[in-house]
């Protein structure tokens, strides 16, 4: 475990090895110092984790704490495997190509193993609430385990999502209506209240338009999501953040730039 303590941030990383995907888990940890004794904190569960050092993830912290804009959050960030196309997805339903087939072991993974681990490693009964995000690929997964497991979530954060994930090729009778995944599971699954959403996008995230509307798929799909989550009962004034940033590409800077308006909606203070 290697450990850097200094201003407002306290980070180390640590390793926790999983029985489900057969592998050790990197996760870093950011958390607020100087809180008070007892103090009750969110956390917020990360997917690839190993980009937010290229994002000074630490230094944007120091600033939003430094500023009180938001509450005591712990940060746990997991980095992914080279399996990482295996294991992120939607659990269960595997795309077109067999891609996130592992997708069910890396939610029981943070389901059964990440969280209690992350508990009892900090001593923390509870949790004010629990959320998660993610980037590409990454926010897919992130979506799919909190839509699944809505009584243990309250937030999501999904950062240029793979939200095309499909169950049919393009040229193998590609319905846009009925084979986008996890559009499908919005459609099928229940109402959960408490759920809120942030979803970002950048205009200049991809040139793909596969239906030649003129909007880019990365864009066309996002919105879509958002329409699903509306007729399913969701708010898009009250539940739903949508940041479209016209300069913004499928990159780490980009969701770095995002982020904090993430933040500031799940735990501004």
């Amino acid at each position: 475990m290697s450990v850097i303590a200094e201003g407002l941030i306290h980070f180390h990383q640590t390793h926790l090895h999983s029985k489900f995907l057969h592998r050790d888990v990197t996760i870093d940890f950011y958390i607020p110092t100087g809180m008070p004794e007892g103090q009750l904190y969110s956390l917020l569960l990360i997917n690839d984790g190993q980009d937010l050092e290229k994002m000074d993830f630490k230094g944007m912290l120091e600033k939003l704490y430094a500023h009180n804009t938001i509450k005591p959050v712990l940060f746990a960030a997991m980095h992914c495997s080279k399996d990482r196309k295996m294991e992120y997805g939607t659990a269960g339903h595997p795309d077109y190509m067999n891609r996130g087939a592992k997708a069910g072991k890396y939610t029981y993974f943070v389901m059964q193993e990440l969280i209690p681990f992350i508990r009892k490693h900090h001593g923390i009964e509870e949790f004010v609430d629990k959320s998660f995000a993610g980037f590409s690929l990454g926010g897919l997964m992130a979506l799919d385990i909190v839509w699944n497991h809505p009584a243990e979530f309250h937030y999501v954060g999904v950062f240029s999502g793979s939200l095309w994930w499909r169950s049919k090729g393009l040229d193998d009778g590609y319905v846009e209506e009925t084979d986008r995944i996890m559009h499908a599971r919005i459609r099928d699954g229940k109402y959960a209240p408490w759920l809120k959403f942030f979803f970002q996008t950048g205009v200049l995230d991809e040139t793909a338009d596969r239906n030649n509307n003129g909007i880019i798929d990365s864009i066309d799909d996002t919105r879509s999501l958002i329409d699903e989550l509306v007729k399913k009962g969701y708010d898009e004034e009250k539940d739903i953040v949508y940041l479209e940033l016209a300069d913004g590409k499928h990159d780490v800077p980009t969701w770095g730039r995002a982020f904090p308006d993430f933040l500031k909606f799940a735990y501004g203070v």
